[in-house]
């Protein structure tokens, strides 16, 4: 079992020579946000000494403490199953704590096998059962046994629907006697006062407070506190189909035209944030006959988080000296993350790197072949990695067209991918090719005659290519095919008008 650190069990069951080991991880673990803990794969967690004894099979299970487990998912208390479950599968591996396949005929021998079909095994009562028959048959065990019971689970957040800053929707609301009341439609829309600073008062209001005459004809106070970002984004796409009616959010004849929107693209962690809060909103504008649509998205796509290639200096033990990549296993090292925007190929700035920090001025680096190699590992970007790089740096390198085409050649969209600056140096040359095929020695050089045949081809291959390949969002291939056609079109030395004008409508 694994418990999420801010659990009120972990204080109950962690035993008195546990207790110190199991403080200095969650000390370490406090100073996480959730979100950085959903994202971060690493893999960490700390023995509380305990046992729980399986209601089934009285077998002693060891109750850990990491946390990739969340005190606000379910009871902040997870039975682990690590054969078929890929961070508990992590977690076993790290730790070397058994992992018992429960999936007749699968593999986990090298990853957990999630896919939650097939016949159970090693389980006791529920062998033989399918997976999607063995789930109801186990909760009906508990329940017949006394254990516990069945409870749908909803990973809904209670959200605090107010801001004490000035950006954002004033609410409609004016207070008379101490007791609220909304304003009557027809002075409706409240729009935002002018304020001199958009600071708090001096005497800790919101920045409304700053506002003059912010109160009602009557003279009663409006609400001081504005509404959150995501009270206007949870609806914003009905607007945008009737944008202009000064009567309604959307017009029945607008929403029954449109009807809702046919793909959503954002990071999983709307699922739980803008995703919940703009069906909601949906939900309730569709029971109440506002909307024609009961979902707002016909489709969702979850891009996968770009992560960080973070570069490494190793320092010998005890001195001030760097030992270069391929060098350090003869020598005792430390490594150290450095900042990547002094590394280009994993070749470090050495004079850069004396400047980044006071303690490094007087270094001396043990090189190979004249050059300071670092080393590399894909972790999380983060500013304590010194592995963030800025957008603007790599425009002012190579152009927003680079930076664009590489950010799409990185991988598929739904896959997590590292970025490395090194890769960017390929994508740049492929612009390069690309221009070469209109210029030569810096002069215009396309011409006007008929397009051959096989220029044709290459050039509806690409558009063929391009079409399938947007409609499944597959953008790194769409890439790879750009690649392709201009390195034939190069070889052929194609330079003509008509074929050349089309390749850069598709780019």
């Amino acid at each position: 079992m694994v418990l999420a650190p801010e659990s009120e069990l972990v204080e109950q069951l962690t035993t008195p020579e546990q207790r110190h080991a199991v403080k200095q991880y969650i000390d370490k673990t406090g100073k996480k946000t959730e979100r950085e803990r959903i994202a971060d794969r690493s893999v960490s967690g700390v023995f509380s000494g305990a046992y729980a004894i399986h209601p089934f099979t009285g077998e002693h299970l060891p109750i850990w403490i990491s946390d990739y487990v969340l005190a606000g998912y379910g009871t902040g208390a997870i039975m682990a199953v690590p054969a078929h479950d890929s961070r508990d599968y992590a977690f076993a591996r790290h730790f070397n704590l058994p992992i018992v396949p429960l999936i007749e005929g699968c593999d986990v021998s090298e990853e957990s096998f999630d896919a939650k079909e097939g016949v159970m095994i090693n389980s006791g009562f529920l062998n033989g059962l399918t997976v999607k028959e063995a789930i109801p048959a186990a909760i009906h065990a508990v329940e017949q046994r006394g254990l516990g019971y069945r409870r749908i689970n909803y990973r809904l957040r209670d959200a605090i629907f107010s801001r004490q800053r000035y950006w954002g929707e004033p609410f409609p609301i004016y207070y008379k006697d101490g007791m609220p009341y909304t304003l009557p439609e027809e002075e409706l829309p409240l729009e935002l006062p002018e304020v001199d600073k958009f600071l708090p008062t001096e005497t800790g209001e919101p920045p409304l407070g700053r506002a003059k005459n912010w109160h009602t004809k009557e003279g009663y106070p409006l609400e001081l506190n504005t509404m959150p970002g995501f009270a206007g984004s949870s609806a914003y796409y009905l607007r945008y189909m009737d944008p202009h009616n000064d009567e309604a959010l959307v017009s029945k004849e607008a929403n029954s035209y449109w009807r809702n929107v046919d793909l959503y693209i954002g990071g999983t962690e709307h699922a739980t944030g803008h995703l919940v809060y703009s069906r909601f909103w949906n939900k309730f504008l569709f029971d109440i006959g506002v909307v024609c649509e009961d979902e707002p998205f016909q489709k969702l796509v979850n891009q996968g988080m770009i992560q960080g290639r973070s570069n490494f200096v190793y320092r010998i033990k005890g001195s001030n000296r760097f030992v270069s990549f391929n060098l350090k296993d003869q020598y005792e090292v430390t490594p150290i993350h450095v900042d990547v925007n002094m590394v280009h190929n994993d070749i470090l700035d050495i004079e850069a790197f004396r400047n980044w920090n006071p303690e490094y001025q007087t270094a001396e680096f043990i090189l190979e072949d004249g050059k300071y190699i670092c080393g590399w590992a894909v972790e999380k970007m983060s500013k304590s990695m010194f592995n963030v790089v800025n957008p603007d740096d790599i425009v002012s390198r190579y152009g927003a067209d680079t930076l664009r085409l590489y950010e799409m050649f990185l991988g598929p969209l739904e896959q997590s991918k590292p970025w490395d600056t090194n890769g960017i140096d390929g994508v740049h040359r492929f612009l390069r090719k690309v221009w070469n095929l209109f210029y030569q020695n810096e002069t215009l050089a396309v011409e006007d005659e008929e397009p051959s045949l096989k220029a044709l081809k290459v050039l509806h291959r690409l558009i063929k290519k391009l079409t399938s390949d947007i409609e499944q969002l597959s953008l790194n291939t769409s890439v790879s095919a750009f690649m392709i056609c201009v390195n034939e079109l190069t070889a052929m030395r194609c330079r003509n008008r008509s074929i050349l004008s089309e390749l850069v409508v598709c780019l």
